[in-house]
């Protein structure tokens, strides 16, 4: 008998998703183009910087037939300053800015922008910053300037973005609604379980509240019959 899946992406699928990101690499081999499910790789010719899939620019990282540039954002000057941004306000920083879309293309949502190649805002975190910096930050660490500091501050803004979660969970008690605005996906797998079982916790609570409310009004009308009679 299968289990019952649990609702929403897990943290694992998250990161698989992610891999489907561009990255901007610096090819060290020539490669011919390749034809994938998700369309054609163009051909790689060195020193030519190319966006390919996250996947197999990791896989070509580890073969040592490829460089990756990390986007501007994965930088210890970017990430302190999104990170003033984060500790000086409640809300969370603004996530990148949507293409503006024509009457002959499909409207693109935030896990499915180029938000990871060189030519990405770098003020910015985009939906997939969080396993996407851990992942470049594993596989590449060598091709990413100062990658201790960029380790730091990631750690950082994650504990901050955290903290801000929790703490949007707190008003919901108050029957106030929480903005998650630029919330990465990551953060909201992570997140779901806990905040998951706060809604259901507040739901239970108010459905106690009102069983309450009824009975007593039952009983306030049979004292006021028992009176009559």
């Amino acid at each position: 008998m299968a289990l019952p899946l649990p609702p929403g992406l897990t943290p694992p699928e998250v990161a698989f998703l992610c891999e489907m990101e561009l990255v901007t690499v610096i090819p060290r081999q020539r490669l011919d183009s390749l034809q994938l499910l998700g369309g054609p790789i163009p051909p790689l010719h060195p020193p030519h910087r190319t966006p390919i899939p996250l996947w197999l620019a990791l896989l070509l990282k580890r073969q040592r037939r490829a460089n990756i540039l990390p986007p501007p954002w994965l930088s210890p000057s970017s990430l302190e300053a999104i990170l003033q941004v984060e500790t000086s306000t409640p809300e969370f920083s603004s996530p990148p800015p949507l293409p503006r879309s024509s009457n002959t293309t499909i409207p693109t949502s935030p896990p499915f922008l180029p938000s990871a190649t060189d030519s990405a805002p770098s003020e910015t975190l985009p939906y997939h910053w969080l396993e996407l910096g851990e992942l470049l930050l594993e596989a590449a660490s060598d091709d990413i300037p100062s990658s201790d500091t960029v380790r730091r501050l990631m750690r950082d803004l994650r504990e901050v973005r955290m903290a801000k979660m929790r703490a949007g969970v707190e008003v919901l008690e108050g029957g106030r609604e929480v903005r998650m605005n630029g919330v990465g996906g990551m953060e909201v797998a992570e997140g779901r379980a806990f905040i998951g079982g706060v809604v259901d916790g507040l739901r239970r609570i108010g459905v106690g509240k009102e069983t309450s409310r009824r009975e007593r009004e039952e009983e306030g009308r049979q004292g006021e019959d028992e009176m009559e009679d």
